[in-house]
């Protein structure tokens, strides 16, 4: 065991496997009380098996660490809250969280159904919205804390999970909002866009030239979770084994201006050759006709 973070008390959803998993068991590891959250709902859909949430804690104490089981849903408000009211009641307070839930429902945007979009934003999207949301106002009260969100290279967007790419690029601007909204009560926000070996890195079509395992990500979890990164926040980091890279804040590149205002025939002359574009970096080229 080490003592990384001793006395602290992290809630983590989506922790029955994979990541979240990783993340739960190195917290733990370190020296953290741990609230293990995770529905246990199969990857493409079906009936909650709550109990894998169960066995990851019953992991965490037959190694000498202390841990509870939480099996609601955080795509309910009542779930988030219900994460933190557990944290409280066990543990006395509640020091980080860590959203990790996730399900997919891959589709071509013109063939995507509402029921393939609505689960998917509901589970990580809302889901990190929850937990932040009960968590937050107890860490205001503490004056300190760290939310971690789990987003993905995906938010660059993905040609068939347009609704996975959309949450993840909604858990970015929502770190961002909490970084902005919670630093003069000394609470932090990051997100994590890990490339690990997990159920859904096994479903993307393409061969990914960097990936690592989950406990690369667990490493860097537990880092931002840590009093060592008390001054990081709002901040994206990708891990994919050995490597670990900081994604850009969101800037304006290039301006131009009109006098006397705008018309479509005058963008059409001065937009191309003087704004220009910001190239897509998964844009392929363009179809020869």
């Amino acid at each position: 065991m080490g003592n990384f973070l001793a006395g602290r008390v992290v809630a983590v959803t989506g922790a029955g496997r994979g990541i979240g998993r990783a993340v739960a068991l190195a917290s733990a590891a370190e020296g953290a009380a741990v609230v293990v959250n995770d529905l246990g709902v199969p990857l493409a859909g079906g009936e909650p098996a709550s109990e894998v949430a169960e066995a990851v804690a019953e992991e965490i104490r037959a190694s000498g660490g202390r841990a509870v089981a939480v099996g609601d849903d955080i795509s309910t408000m009542a779930g988030g809250q219900r994460v933190v009211e557990v944290a409280l009641a066990e543990y006395g307070r509640i020091d980080g969280v860590v959203c990790a839930a996730g399900i997919l429902r891959e589709r071509m945007l013109f063939n995507m159904s509402e029921e393939e979009w609505d689960p998917v934003l509901a589970t990580h999207l809302k889901g990190t919205f929850t937990l932040f949301r009960a968590a937050s106002a107890v860490m205001r009260g503490q004056r300190s804390g760290t939310l971690i969100g789990v987003t993905s290279g995906s938010h660059q967007g993905s040609a068939a999970q347009a609704n996975y790419s959309a949450a993840k690029g909604g858990i970015i601007s929502l770190v961002r909002s909490a970084a902005l909204g919670l630093h003069k009560y000394g609470v932090t926000a990051n997100a994590v866009a890990p490339v690990a070996r997990t159920r859904m890195s096994a479903k993307v079509p393409a061969e990914l030239k960097e990936i690592g395992e989950p406990e690369d990500v667990a490493a860097l979890v537990v880092y931002l979770l840590s009093e060592r990164a008390r001054e990081i926040t709002g901040q994206v980091y990708t891990v994919a084994g050995p490597k670990i890279a900081v994604w850009a804040q969101p800037r304006e590149l290039r301006a131009g201006y009109a006098e006397g205002g705008w018309t479509p025939r005058s963008i059409a002359e001065f937009l191309p050759s003087t704004v220009g574009i910001d190239p897509m970096p998964l844009l392929p080229p363009p179809l020869t006709r």
